[in-house]
């Protein structure tokens, strides 16, 4: 029993002196022209690489440096440029035959710059295109010459930078990449993993498959993977212009299939502390969205085929296309929203940047919606009709900020609410601001309102109205200043947040000269009856 364990102990210490001695006998580096030329053959670019060493315990031989040059056509750069290029062999052939089997290949650091120019061509397009187009050898002698077939090819700790050379400051950089491929082949199907921090933050993970790679495009190549987002900082994610006030922290899972030249995905999307506007604020619920989008690879435009929008109870239906080949993200869709109810949509109000009255809100009844967003995301515009029904301005009464035009017709309104039987109107919406026309707004306890107007940027209200006031309110007002059918026309002034409602006095003049067909009563001038209208209101009157 000693003697074996004597020889054992001698057989080991025999293979551990071996281990340690052969690469110091064996010159890896004789292999960095072919490692070099195989590379390049397979990958159809120049590759250098830096001073080799063997590890015969991982069996392997590393290279402190690795460059792949760009497609001529994008950039005179690498392409590709990592710390260490990790090749795994086989150990047999290597020290009996001097024969160089790669069984692994691992780039670590690598930092990888990735162009596409405006015709939707990405400069990794052309990458082993000259390899994949080959035939399969028969031999097996050299897995290179098998267009680069490995059993692991992996990337660690990666940075890709992703860059339109139309708008090259514009980069999105993704760290932390990292990429695992089993089987690797050009001409097969091959198992992925990816995993990479996002611009901004937050991170992003595709596990699927995909391959062969496109004999033409390497960007033609089919895949179909899981896709899962956590934490996009959609404000920080430099996909959106900054102007446009999307903001907000968004979850996705779904999936993504491509055949090379479309890519579908479907899935579902959550965004907390949304933002949809340069003067909102962040919501306070979460935004849903259940999508189906199809893309067009070169032509860099897609569909949404589906898109289900959803804060608590309130659900809308968003469809239409985008277009990603310009300057800016530029999209045509279409919103309906039906009887949607309003208690879950206040909390989106702020996202939107609509302000209401201080210290208002808007509670119970359902809003309905039908609009159109044309045009680059930093410069929409939305058009289409809103309408509210059965809700209540809590905190506002619209009664008392009419003051001394109800008063004047019967004392008034109490109370501190406006209860809205109906609010219906058209609105235009532009970076310049909103314009709403044919206004339309019931209130039982005041009458119809009417009119149109403009909200600018910084929300001051420019609005001409007009009130038929119900029952027996305004009756004085109406047969002194003319309400007649048009109503008593009136302005609201101020801000959305400090709204004034104030007598069109000339408008009232104007009104009851219709009445009576042109004539002053009395014989005075048209200026003394605005005087005298005015004086109503407290105005001072003009000499």
């Amino acid at each position: 029993m000693k003697r074996a364990l004597k020889w054992i102990a001698i057989v080991i210490a025999v293979l551990v002196v071996i281990a340690l001695a052969l690469p110091f006998l064996i010159n890896v580096n004789s292999f960095r022209p072919q490692i070099e030329s195989d590379l390049a053959d397979a990958l159809g670019r120049q590759v250098t690489v830096g001073n080799l060493s063997l590890s015969i315990l991982s069996g392997s031989v590393a290279a402190d440096d690795i460059a792949i040059a760009d497609d001529p056509a994008f950039a005179n750069t690498p392409f590709i440029r990592a710390k260490e290029l990790k090749v795994g062999v086989e150990l047999m052939p290597l020290i009996f035959s001097k024969q160089l089997h790669v069984t692994e290949l691992t780039l670590t650091e690598p930092q990888i710059t990735l162009l596409r120019a405006p015709s939707g061509r990405w400069n990794y397009s052309t990458l082993g295109a000259s390899a994949a187009s080959k035939p399969t050898p028969t031999s097996s002698n050299n897995s290179f010459e098998q267009n680069l077939s490995v059993g692991e090819l992996s990337i660690k700790d990666g940075q890709v930078s992703i860059v339109e050379t139309k708008a090259p400051a514009k980069a999105h950089v993704y760290d932390k990449v990292n990429i695992e491929v089993k089987s690797f082949s050009f001409t097969s199907q091959f198992p992925f993993t990816l995993s990479a921090g996002l611009p901004g933050g937050g991170t992003l993970e595709l596990d699927g498959t995909a391959g062969p790679i496109g004999a033409t495009d390497a960007a033609q190549t089919p895949l179909q993977a899981k896709l899962e987002i956590k934490k996009l900082d959609l404000g920080k994610s430099g996909f959106v212009e900054p102007s446009t006030g999307l903001a907000g922290v968004a979850d996705f899972d779904g999936s993504v299939k491509s055949d090379g030249h479309q890519v579908e995905s479907t899935g579902d999307m959550t965004a907390d502390a949304l933002k949809l506007s340069p003067k909102g604020t962040p919501a306070k619920s979460a935004v849903k969205l259940h999508y189906a989008t199809a893309y067009e690879l070169l032509k860099q435009t897609g569909s949404l085929t589906q898109g289900d929008v959803s804060v608590g109870k309130a659900v809308a239906k968003l469809g239409g296309s985008y277009d990603l080949s310009g300057e800016s993200p530029a999209i045509n869709v279409k919103l309906n929203a039906d009887n949607m109810p309003v208690d879950d949509l206040v909390t989106l109000l702020p996202a939107l940047g609509v302000v209401l009255p201080s210290g208002s809100s808007l509670q119970g009844g359902t809003l309905t919606a039908d609009l159109t967003a044309v045009g680059p995301v930093e410069k929409l515009v939305i058009n289409g009709p809103v309408k509210l029904v059965s809700t209540k301005l809590a905190g506002f009464s619209m009664a008392s900020k009419l003051g001394s035009i109800l008063n004047l017709g019967g004392g008034g309104q109490s109370g501190s609410d406006t209860t809205i039987q109906n609010f219906s109107s058209d609105v235009h919406v532009t970076p310049g601001g909103i314009q709403t026309q044919n206004v339309n707004l019931v209130v039982p306890s005041i009458g119809t309102v009417t009119g149109s107007g403009t909200v600018s940027p910084q929300d001051a209200l420019d609005y001409k109205m007009s009130a038929a006031l119900s029952g027996g309110l305004g009756g004085g007002l109406t047969a002194v200043a003319g309400g007649g059918k048009g109503g008593i026309p009136f302005f609201i002034q101020g801000t959305a947040s400090d709204p004034k409602f104030v007598p069109d006095v000339k408008g009232m003049v104007a009104g009851r000269l219709g009445q009576l067909g042109g004539a002053v009563p009395g014989g005075q001038n048209t200026q003394g009856l605005v005087n005298a209208v005015g004086g109503l209101f407290g105005k001072k009157k003009k000499p």
